[in-house]
């Protein structure tokens, strides 16, 4: 196959995933979000601040204040307000999403002085190693198309420095109840950063069980939560060596 054949096959797939990506996100749309008054998610949320807070700290950011931050997928903004919540300057944020109703909502949300945009994360409109850190979470285990997660691989490769930070929250594993989504495991993160180090742990609760227990004790949930066969999630760093 010629290059442009190949270029032409590729963009093809590629619109046809956004364009799944898009309606799937829109059906997600309609369902209750979830709500800090639900015991579970505020558990889920504490922990991996905790943790999130920690790997910074250890990776050399224990002070954000100076920090180039993006996030890939970034939706309504919850993770972004966060990190000015940990210390990071609003201006000093970049935030981009596919669909341009969650950017609305994120600007209505987010301090006037994060820059966000609504774009395709496959084709970032960002200089190349202009970021210490870029976050991605539960982005791409919601890509099925495995030309579109390499795309967005190299993206978030080209435009973090090289003593820079990218961060990982999603899936390991595949929820039963979502066809839209699909599980992300160690060895696929490995293939799409190749010649990177990549330092992940297990964290989050599984929902099914982690909602009743939640109800009932936050002790019991956060003892439950350290038995790593029961947890869905991978939180941690890729960087380049």
């Amino acid at each position: 196959m010629s290059t442009d054949r190949a270029n032409a096959s590729l963009n093809d797939a590629l619109s046809v995933e956004l364009r799944r990506i898009e309606a799937a996100y829109a059906k997600r749309a309609s369902q209750i979000r979830y709500s800090y008054s639900d015991p579970a998610h505020l558990l889920t949320c504490q922990d991996r601040e905790r943790k999130l807070l920690r790997i910074l700290a250890d990776r050399g950011h224990s002070s954000l204040a100076n920090a180039t931050i993006l996030e890939v997928g970034c939706g309504n903004g919850a993770w972004l307000r966060d990190f000015v919540r940990w210390g990071a300057r609003p201006e000093n944020l970049w935030g981009v999403d596919l669909l341009s109703a969650r950017i609305a909502e994120a600007k209505m949300l987010c301090p006037p002085e994060v820059n966000l945009q609504c774009q395709d994360a496959t084709h970032l409109n960002m200089p190349d190693a202009s970021f210490d850190v870029v976050l991605q979470a539960t982005v791409f285990t919601s890509i099925l198309d495995q030309g579109v997660k390499h795309l967005l691989a190299q993206e978030m490769l080209r435009v973090v420095r090289n003593n820079g930070l990218i961060l990982w929250y999603d899936f390991h594993m595949n929820n039963p109840a979502n066809p839209d989504v699909c599980g992300v495991n160690r060895e696929e993160i490995r293939e799409l950063f190749p010649g990177c180090e990549v330092s992940l742990k297990k964290l989050t609760l599984a929902p099914p069980v982690g909602r009743p227990v939640a109800r009932v004790s936050a002790s019991l949930w956060r003892a439950l939560s350290g038995i790593k066969p029961l947890c869905t999630h991978y939180l941690g760093t890729i960087s380049k060596i």
